[in-house]
């Protein structure tokens, strides 16, 4: 929560504070570090849980295990010293410094979320965000082309990983039966999971730590600011990956789907990174080839399955994150004081920058494997676990790790050499003097890897309980400084001699490399992406040609077929459902009624007869709920069949009278509806043949009176499914603005513009603005001046009794938008603005605010949404009236719907009159033209 805080403030602290804003960032992850340090201290594993989706198995689960607090040291620390170095890395008045600043630090409290959650749903909500915080700094200079192909490139392939991984950890969690990865480690499934799901989980593992095929987009992404890199490629991000194999492995380590692939990927992601390495001349590239090797390292320990391949992982875990991080922010420390990275063009920097160059020599050298560093009792460590593993493992996989340590201790002396060796033939490179932010961060971690040897056995004692887990304790392995002469050793001297031969022989191992270069893996990438483009774009272009009826057909098509398969599959063995043909004897009269308007439908072809058809099938269907015993749907539904009847007939007025000749012919479209409704009947049928429990509609009476409501669908509706409601009613009015701005969207005024007509002296008519003669209608005139606001008080009654009967804040919007809409039809536009003066985004806004405000109000109390006030008050006349914050959410309801009305009326009505007034005025005038916004008459 301390890193959300501070990814929110620091746009507004980088405005003012400049620079230094990145140190008061750095307190949320140094607080981080200083909390991991004390649960260390305390002993692990903490554990907190707080329920969140309790029946979908969703909680919010932390535990802080040996594993995790490795993993959230790495995080923090690393985070605290990234943050400071950016301090000088960056020039005071960067553009973006806020933006960066609240990228970097939401981006360390999403790893830190990573690392400790305990559930696997959590986990990759957590695992989603790193994706996404990862794009926006990896794309750091939105104006690079390079910055911006790098981000869509990572956020591609990690994204496209995790959700495989999304639909693994799905699988997993219901073949185990829990979510919760401790319960996984603890109880692993008897019988095991499918194949096929743990394929998806390392699939999205290895997208993300950059194993091959994956690889292509951690050097890509060397684009980001150095700071980035050091951080999210060194210590964060790519590491993500390695961690879920790390916590998976005591579950599936054992498994051969989870075994064969991580170490046939792993060992070739170890050759294939450490070759390339050899050859590059960016020296954060060749870092990240670096890299990339030893992810691959770490993914054969981990895919190992055994507890001393995991110990040997967590020490490798910990040494990679110091030494890298460290390298990385060498490179940026050499590139701010030499203005370059390429190590054809740097010579003679180690003599400038002598600290630094040290802390780079005592960095890389724990990288190459060299004794007393971390690096080195990590590598030992992992060269020992893989002894005695069967002559297969031995023989392979262990040939594999010795010749990717030689490769690391190869590019390591490239990489040394390329930064601050005094080349031949080379002019010394002049160099500014490092800040001491740049050049003590680095200084720091390289320095940790030499001072925390001492504390290897008691590191290797504390993570002994993690690799404890693993039910293949495998080979003996121990972390220590000094284990004798014993074959690890000696492996590791072989692998150092053949470094240095590498590097003595780099000129022609850099061209042997090219040569043998025959596949480009960016060129293989975007080639892809463009062939993908390219079939999107066909693709496009055949399904979607801009017409509706395809549209309609097509999603008709999906859905009979859909629903064909699943009966046919196994459906139809299940269809238990009883059938009853009719409860009463209005049902099939009405049954038959709508079949023959259905058909009439299909056979008409004038529009606004299609929408009357239409409306008659929305009319009897009110009238089937209201024979099933369900008034409330049926007033909902007769009121908004008629609301969208006048509708209708409004936007029909810019059409033709007679909708074009079809292409479907008649009997496609008869046997297309048929299918879709037998479709819908047999999904019902079956829904109801599944169902094993108790229907949740019997259980619903006594809370309704619970909530002192005698009507359960208004009870529902505003009482139990509150939020629900709010979310529609939001929709609704986003939908309404989102179409009539389609009709304002040549105007810059959005109002009701008067037609600026006068009343007729000596004349006093029923309303406050009447339609040119011709276009009167008297009787309807009579009928809005006498019945509007008796239709108005209908309306505030259903509003007040609708949790008691039937009614309710939607059915008495519609009823006063009605009555909003007969004054319309009598008047004309005028007549709208004289009936609601009030703007329509004002009462949609107020409404919203009214509901989301009462549901709030509640929980600032402590207390169930809408669950503050109730009072039952005895009015004079009126009888019986239940107050309660129910009602003023349904006010918000009913104020929101009467905007909702006004805003169609205004845009679909008023606004169309003003156009074919406009439209006809221009074509009566000689020389067309377009006459002034109202000044016309409608025709």
């Amino acid at each position: 929560m301390l890193h959300a805080v501070a990814a929110v403030c620091a746009p507004w602290l980088a405005a003012r504070t400049g620079r230094a804003a990145l140190v008061v960032l750095a307190v949320a992850p140094a607080a981080g570090f200083c909390f991991t340090l004390g649960v260390a201290a305390a002993g692990p594993p903490a554990v907190e849980e707080t329920a969140w989706a309790p029946s979908l198995g969703l909680n919010l689960s932390f535990r802080a295990d040996e594993l995790s607090l490795t993993m959230a040291a790495l995080v923090t620390g690393v985070g605290v010293l990234v943050l400071l170095y950016s301090t000088r890395y960056f020039r005071a008045g960067e553009r973006g410094l806020g933006r960066y600043g609240g990228a970097m630090t939401a981006f360390a409290g999403s790893m830190l979320g990573l690392v400790t959650a305990d559930n696997l749903l959590l986990l990759y909500v957590f695992w989603e965000l790193t994706t996404v915080f990862s794009y926006l700094l990896i794309g750091y200079d939105a104006e690079s082309g390079p910055s911006r192909r790098a981000a869509m490139k990572a956020l591609t392939v990690t994204t496209a990983g995790g959700l495989a991984m999304l639909a693994g950890l799905v699988a997993v969690g219901r073949s185990a039966g829990t979510y919760r990865i401790s319960e996984l480690v603890a109880h692993p499934p008897a019988g095991g999971v499918p194949a096929a799901a743990l394929g998806l989980v390392l699939a999205g593992a290895l997208a993300k730590s950059a194993v091959f095929p994956f690889s292509t987009w951690l050097p890509a992404a060397m684009a980001a600011p150095t700071p980035v890199s050091a951080y999210l490629h060194a210590a964060a991000m790519v590491k993500a990956g390695v961690y879920l194999l790390a916590r998976l492995g005591p579950v599936f380590g054992g498994e051969a789907a989870w075994r064969a692939p991580l170490l046939t990927l792993g060992v070739a992601t170890v050759l294939l990174g450490g070759w390339r390495a050899l050859r590059e001349t960016d020296l954060k590239r060749l870092l990240a080839y670096g890299t990339i090797s030893q992810l691959g390292l770490l993914t054969v320990l981990f895919g190992s399955g055994t507890g001393g391949g995991a110990l040997a992982g967590a020490a490798t875990l910990l040494a990679h994150g110091m030494f890298k991080a460290a390298l990385f922010l060498v490179v940026g420390a050499v590139d701010v004081a030499a203005g370059t990275r390429d190590l054809r063009e740097l010579s003679g920097v180690g003599r400038s920058l002598p600290w630094l160059c040290g802390a780079a020599v005592l960095a890389g050298a724990s990288m190459a494997g060299v004794p007393p560093l971390a690096g080195f009792v990590a590598k030992e460590a992992a060269l020992e676990s893989l002894l005695g593993d069967g002559p297969a493992l031995s023989g392979v996989v262990l040939s594999g790790v010795v010749l990717g340590s030689a490769l690391t201790a190869a590019y390591t002396l490239r990489f040394l050499w390329g930064a601050f060796a005094v080349k031949p033939g080379v002019a010394p490179t002049p160099v500014r003097r490092a800040a001491v932010a740049l050049s003590a961060p680095p200084a720091l971690l390289a320095a940790l890897g030499l001072v925390l040897v001492p504390l290897a056995p008691a590191y290797g004692e504390a993570m002994a309980a993690y690799a404890g887990t693993f039910r293949d304790p495998g080979h003996e392995t121990r972390l220590v400084v000094w284990a004798g002469p014993t074959v690890p050793l000696l492996l590791s001297a072989v692998a150092l001699a053949g470094g240095v031969l590498l590097f003595l022989a780099r000129e022609p191992v850099a061209r042997a490399g090219a040569t043998l270069h025959l596949v480009d893996s960016a060129r293989v990438y975007w080639g892809l992406m463009r062939r993908l483009d390219r079939f999107a774009t066909q693709l496009t272009g055949l399904v979607q040609r801009g017409s509706v009826p395809d549209y309609l057909v097509l999603t008709l098509l999906a859905a009979v077929g859909v629903a064909a398969f699943s009966l046919l599959w196994d459906g139809l063995p299940r269809l238990e459902a009883p059938v009853t043909a009719w409860q009463r004897v209005e049902q099939p009269v009405v049954t038959v009624l709508l079949a023959a308007v259905a058909v009439l439908a299909l056979a008409s072809r004038a529009h606004i007869l299609l929408a009357v058809v239409v409306g008659l099938a929305g009319y009897g269907t009110a009238l089937l709920f209201l024979a099933h015993g369900s008034p409330d749907l049926a007033l909902t539904q007769f009121l908004a069949e008629t609301l969208g009847l006048v509708v209708f007939a409004l936007v029909l007025r810019r059409l033709p009278v007679e909708a074009g000749r079809g292409r479907l012919p008649f009997p496609f479209r008869l046997g297309l509806g048929l299918a879709v409704g037998a479709s819908a009947a047999g999904a019902g049928m079956l829904a109801m043949s599944a169902r094993t429990a108790e229907p949740v509609g019997a259980l619903m009476e006594g809370p309704a009176r619970q909530a002192g409501a005698r009507n359960v669908v208004s009870a529902l509706i505003v009482d139990i499914r509150a939020w629900d409601t709010l979310g529609e009613s939001t929709v609704l009015v986003v939908l309404t603005l989102g179409v009539t701005s389609m009709v304002f969207l040549r105007r810059r005024a959005y109002r009701i513009e008067r037609t600026g007509r006068s009343r007729a002296p000596g004349r006093t008519p029923w309303l406050a603005s009447v339609l040119p003669l011709g276009q009167r209608a008297v009787a309807l005139e009579v009928a809005a001046r006498l019945t509007f606001h008796t239709v108005l008080v209908l309306s505030v009654f259903l509003l007040v009794i609708g949790h008691s009967r039937v009614g309710g804040g939607f059915a008495g919007g519609i009823v006063a938008g009605l009555a909003i809409t007969v004054r319309y039809l009598a008047g004309g536009r005028d007549e709208l603005a004289a009936a609601v003066p009030v703007h329509a985004g004002v009462l949609m806004g107020v409404g919203l605010s009214l509901s989301a405000g009462t549901a709030l109000a509640g929980l600032l109390f402590g207390r169930a949404a809408l669950d503050l006030l109730e009072a039952d008050v005895a009015v004079p006349l009126a009888g019986h009236l239940h107050l309660s914050t129910g009602l003023v959410f349904d006010l918000g309801v009913y104020l929101s719907v009467v905007g909702m009305v006004q805003d169609v009326l205004r845009g679909l009505g008023a606004e169309l009159d003003r156009q074919i007034s406009a439209e006809g005025t221009s074509a009566e005038r000689p020389g067309g033209g377009r006459p002034a916004p109202g000044t016309g008459e409608a025709p």
